[in-house]
C-alpha cells in the first residue's frame, strides 16, 4: 500500500497539473484518510528510507553509464527485491538531479579515414550476388526509445537479400558492428574472397575492424554513401 501512497505524493508534489489527492485517491482505490496517516508518520523514518533509495538509485544509475531513465531503474529496483513505486523514484532522481544521458543520432562520416587506412570499393555499387556469403553489406539503424537511442547493426547478404547477422547496443562503437559480423560468420559458410561492404563511418573503417575482418579472411570495401537495408 505504501508505493500507491508513495506515487500520489510524488505525483502531486513533482507535477503542477497533477489531479486532487482526493481523486487519486478514488482512482487508485485506496483511502484519503490512509494516505495522509501515511504522510503523517515521523519525518525520519520516511526520510531515511528516501534517502536509502536514493543510494541505490545512484548505484543503479552508475551502473548503467548514465543510460537509465526512471522506468529502467524502478526496474532494477525490483530486481534487486527493492518495493518503490515508480514515481517515486522519478522523483528521487530529480531530486538527485539523475538525468540519462540522449546520445545523439548516429550520422556516418564518408569523408574521415579511419585507421585501417585506404579501404577499396569492391562493390561499385553493383549489389547483386549468385552465392550466398560472397558479398555482404552493413548498415547501423538508430531507433528512439523512452530510455535514448537503440543502436541496430545489420548484416545483409547480397544474394538472399536477409538479414544474416546483427547487434544491438546502447552505442554505434566497433563491437557492435563486430558481433554483427561475427553472427553472420557463424550462420552462413562464407565462400572464397567473401566481401563486406560499408560506408566509410570512424567504426567502420578502424583498425580494430580491420583486423576482425582479415581474421574471419573476408575483404573489406567501402563506399561513399551510407546503405541501407533496401539495397
Amino acid at each position: 500500500m505504501s508505493e500507491v501512497y508513495e506515487s500520489i505524493d510524488a505525483e502531486y508534489a513533482t507535477s503542477p497539473a497533477a489531479p486532487a489527492i482526493a481523486r487519486m485517491c478514488a482512482w487508485l482505490e485506496v483511502s484519503r484518510s490512509g494516505y495522509y496517516e501515511w504522510r503523517s508518520r515521523p519525518e525520519s523514518a520516511t526520510a531515511k528510507r528516501r534517502e536509502e533509495l536514493k543510494l541505490l538509485i545512484a548505484k543503479a544509475f552508475d551502473d548503467s553509464d548514465g543510460t537509465y531513465g526512471y522506468r529502467r531503474i524502478w526496474w532494477q529496483l525490483s530486481r534487486w527485491g527493492v518495493r518503490a513505486g515508480a514515481e517515486l523514484v522519478r522523483a528521487l532522481m530529480r531530486e538527485l538531479g539523475l538525468v540519462a544521458c540522449q546520445p545523439r543520432p548516429w550520422r556516418p562520416s564518408t569523408t574521415v579515414q579511419g585507421q585501417a587506412g585506404p579501404i577499396p570499393d569492391l562493390v561499385r555499387r553493383d549489389f547483386s550476388a549468385e552465392t550466398p556469403g560472397a558479398k555482404i553489406v552493413g548498415d547501423i539503424t538508430y531507433i528512439p526509445t523512452w530510455e535514448g537511442w537503440l543502436y541496430l547493426a545489420t548484416a545483409i547478404d547480397c544474394a538472399t537479400r536477409k538479414v544474416i547477422g546483427w547487434a544491438m547496443g546502447d552505442n554505434y562503437k566497433t563491437p557492435l558492428i563486430t558481433a554483427a559480423i561475427e553472427m553472420a560468420a557463424r550462420n552462413i559458410d562464407l565462400p572464397g574472397g567473401a566481401i563486406f561492404h560499408s560506408d566509410r563511418g570512424s567504426n567502420y573503417t578502424s583498425g580494430e575492424f580491420a583486423a576482425v575482418l582479415e581474421r574471419l579472411q573476408i575483404r573489406q570495401s567501402g563506399g561513399r554513401a551510407r546503405l541501407s537495408a533496401r539495397h
